[in-house]
């Protein structure tokens, strides 16, 4: 009744048109961030992109900053689902999944990389997201290496150890994903699981062989496409 749609399936109306809107904002503020840096890109040339003006993005938003932490809250949720649900070395082998999402939607990988490098300001908008975006990724890592040694997966470390892997394993990937954003050549997903298998034949002191084969079936098993829609949003 009222604004639920038979069976409570959804919202129509003006609040679901105002959802509806406020997704397109969001998306074509992604690809202005991404290719021209928050600082370059516009309200103006945003409104235009999704036929509105600048007040309608204020009354959304509040402000182009706020605008800012909609794209970057929207990029959070849409690439954790590929990781966030594997423990363990399965947590590492899933970033084979991120990459190919991340292949299929390029504008979210130069906006989180254009924001990553401008956040280096220390008066940038975006330097408190990507700062706790750093430090909750190194935290993840961190935790699921403790759950390989306790499940007895991965040799024993220490915690200044995981630390140092956590933080170079987020280099290596950051920096593959600049050198993919650079050329068509790099396979991005084949890097990343090279990189990934290495690190593990590494921590199970396992010939690279048994390691890469032991992937093979874990991702077979596992399957995914990057072509599914995380968000559910209307």
């Amino acid at each position: 009744m009222g604004s639920e749609t038979q069976g409570g399936r959804g919202v129509r109306g003006p609040y679901r048109n105002g959802v509806v809107r406020r997704r397109q904002i969001v998306m074509a503020a992604a690809l202005a961030f991404g290719q021209y840096g928050y600082h370059g890109a516009s309200l103006r040339q945003i409104a235009d992109q999704v036929g509105t003006t600048n007040a309608t993005l204020i009354a959304y938003f509040g402000s182009k900053e706020g605008l800012l932490v909609a794209v970057l809250e929207h990029w959070r949720e849409e690439t954790a689902p590929e990781t966030d649900i594997f423990h363990g070395l399965d947590y590492f082998r899933s970033f084979a999944f991120l990459m190919r999402y991340h292949a299929k939607r390029r504008g979210l990988i130069e906006l989180f990389l254009t924001m990553s490098i401008e956040a280096a300001q220390h008066d940038h908008p975006a330097r408190p997201f990507i700062l706790e975006r750093q430090l909750a990724g190194i935290s993840v890592m961190v935790e699921n290496l403790r759950f390989a040694v306790e499940q007895r997966q991965i040799e024993p470390m220490s915690p200044e150890t995981m630390d140092a892997e956590a933080r170079l394993m987020i280099a290596t990937f950051d920096g593959l994903e600049i050198q993919w954003m650079q050329t068509d050549e790099l396979d991005l997903e084949a890097m990343v699981r090279r990189h990934v298998d290495s690190a593990i034949a590494r921590w199970t002191a396992r010939p690279i062989e048994d390691v890469r084969r032991e992937t093979d079936e874990w991702l077979a098993t596992h399957q995914r496409d990057g072509s599914v829609e995380l968000s559910n949003s209307p």
